[in-house]
């Protein structure tokens, strides 16, 4: 009687984990919603004193578990459907790397999603700029889902809510970017 009641709950569990899955790559193609992803585990906090954007060996960045996770979350994300996607990044080489693992896609960096970790008050005038990104983007009316890589501080300003390191937000924004809701998908 415990293996068919275990059996059961699985079968539910997959089941509704399938209903969720076609309706993230769903809501990604109706020009509504965008998916933002804090990148994956870069132990530590903050960069080192004297990092240089353009040198990856002076910044915090993915260790092996934080590669992992972000295969995994790229695998997990293929199999609900997601492909072909715009995949956008933060200049940060955590964002880059964790963009390009995911394997959706071609990896643009984005300016807008740059991390203000170190300048606080730049919080809303980056926030104006990511939802001004987000609004034009959607404005194409192009069907490809757009995948944003980012920081903790900028999904934090976006939405109102931490996130950990490899969690999504699937959020459904106005026309000129701002979030109306969202729904977290904790990292695979």
């Amino acid at each position: 009687m415990k293996t068919l009641i275990r059996c059961l709950l699985l079968a539910l569990t997959w089941l509704t984990c399938t209903a969720q899955a076609g309706e993230l790559v769903d809501r990604l193609k109706d020009g509504k919603h965008v998916l933002l992803m804090r990148h994956a585990y870069a132990p530590g906090v903050g960069d080192p004193p004297g990092y240089k954007l353009e040198r990856c060996e002076t910044q915090r960045v993915l260790n092996e578990e934080g590669r992992a996770q972000a295969e995994r979350a790229g695998r997990w994300l293929r199999a609900q459907g997601l492909e072909g996607a715009r995949v956008y990044s933060s200049v940060w080489c955590r964002c880059k790397q964790t963009a390009e693992l995911l394997a959706l896609g071609a990896v643009t960096v984005e300016p807008s999603l740059a991390s203000f970790f170190g300048s606080p008050d730049q919080a809303a005038s980056s926030n104006k700029k990511l939802q001004a990104f987000i609004a034009s983007s959607l404005a194409t009316k192009n069907l490809q889902p757009l995948v944003l890589v980012t920081h903790q501080v900028n999904i934090r300003e976006f939405t109102g809510r931490d996130i950990g390191s490899g969690d999504m937000v699937l959020a459904r924004v106005d026309a000129q970017g701002r979030v109306l809701d969202y729904r977290i998908y904790p990292s695979p």
